[in-house]
């Protein structure tokens, strides 16, 4: 009897991760050269942790952690997809190609914890050499049965052109997008926490 029991936990387990499984993958876009690169992780299961190709052998090392949250800004949303990508440390965006689709090598993925809490470890991207810009990351949000899409990149601080009316526009709007460097141990760290449904900028 005892054997029957643990038996049929086993099977009950078995169905219910095949399940989840199952859903992950209903989620997913099938046209692999056109969907969003939130989609390419190489991972069978996703963790709120992820290290950026390089991130060893680079001089200015960057850990960023935060939350996200719901709507309300106080409830911490779980199992949310977080991508991100950047430039190199030249301000170069290293395309790197698979099955015939181009994609940014700096790049990861983190999926929220049960407190809707992120960390990536990378390192400060160049400016990108084609342009007056701020030197940014670019992320993508993913929630559960929702289609993907675009918000406000991950700015900083102590960047040249961040500047008066710049500066001020989003200090106004949205002041967690500026991450503010603090160096530990030979490692920047930075926090950026996130609220669903207020940073959104164009679906992907």
């Amino acid at each position: 009897m005892k054997n029957l029991i643990t038996l049929l936990s086993f099977a009950c387990l078995f169905i219910s991760f095949n399940f989840l499984q199952a859903q992950d993958a209903n989620d997913i876009p099938e046209n692999f050269k056109k969907r969003s690169p939130i989609y390419d992780y190489s991972e069978r299961q996703l963790n709120n942790v992820d290290t950026i190709p390089d991130f060893a052998s680079r001089s200015q090392k960057l850990k960023i952690t935060g939350t996200i949250y719901e709507s309300d800004g106080i409830t911490p949303a779980k199992n949310v997809m977080l991508f991100i990508h950047h430039t190199d440390e030249s301000g170069n965006f290293e395309l790197k190609r698979q099955n015939k689709k181009r994609y940014v090598r700096h790049r990861g993925w983190v999926k929220t914890d049960a407190d809707g809490k992120y960390t990536f470890y990378t390192f400060v991207p160049g400016k990108y050499i084609l342009g007056n810009e701020l030197t940014q990351i670019l992320p993508i949000i993913k929630e559960p049965n929702k289609p993907e899409y675009k918000i406000e990149t991950f700015l900083f601080d102590d960047d040249p052109l961040l500047t008066g009316k710049c500066r001020t526009k989003v200090e106004q709007t949205n002041p967690n997008r500026i991450l503010k460097l603090n160096k530990k141990e030979g490692l920047f760290e930075a926090k950026r926490d996130i609220v669903l449904g207020k940073e959104e900028t164009s679906t992907y």
